[in-house]
């Protein structure tokens, strides 16, 4: 009895070692007990079980993780693959340039100074700090125009989620 927990034991191991998950090392060591009882139901004389034992289950590993390495190829040639296009359809690309043309307009409605200290801020990511210093504009009056630009620019964008 000592000799199977031995031979258990040593099995666990190499499979461990070999990166096997917990569930499939006692299908293979199952799987290993049954080709040895097969074996020496065929008439045939094992002198050393363990080593038997150890080696089929290597064996086995072996081929498990050769048949998942095969898995992984496509059997049809390259040509008939269906490949996913990652690319926006025809339809969204154009809704995008409408979309971008449409703030570009509204953009051009701001007042000039206000679009000035907006594409600092928002597009330069400028502080209202630095904007101020630059332009020479109070804080207040900067936080002010990024306020209104940004609300004209929701509007907008509000707008478009209402006409789709």
């Amino acid at each position: 009895m000592l000799g199977i927990k031995k031979a258990l034991a040593k099995m666990r191991r190499v499979l461990y070692r070999r990166g096997q998950k917990r569930e499939d090392i006692e299908d293979l060591m199952q799987d290993a007990f049954v080709r040895l009882l097969e074996y020496c139901e065929g008439g045939r004389e094992v002198r050393d079980p363990e080593a038997v034992l150890v080696t089929t289950v290597q064996n086995l590993a072996i081929n498990k993780a050769r048949s998942r390495m095969r898995q992984r190829y496509a059997d049809e040639p390259v040509e008939f693959l269906k490949i996913i296009d990652p690319s926006p359809e025809p339809f969204e690309v154009l809704a995008a340039a409408q979309r971008l043309s449409r703030m570009r307009e509204v953009l051009q409605t701001l007042a000039p100074k206000t679009r000035e200290v907006l594409f600092l801020q928002r597009l330069h990511g400028y502080s209202y700090a630095q904007i101020a210093e630059s332009t020479g504009i109070p804080v207040s009056t900067i936080e002010k125009y990024v306020a209104q630009g940004m609300a004209i620019l929701l509007e907008e964008r509000s707008k478009e989620g209402t006409a789709e």
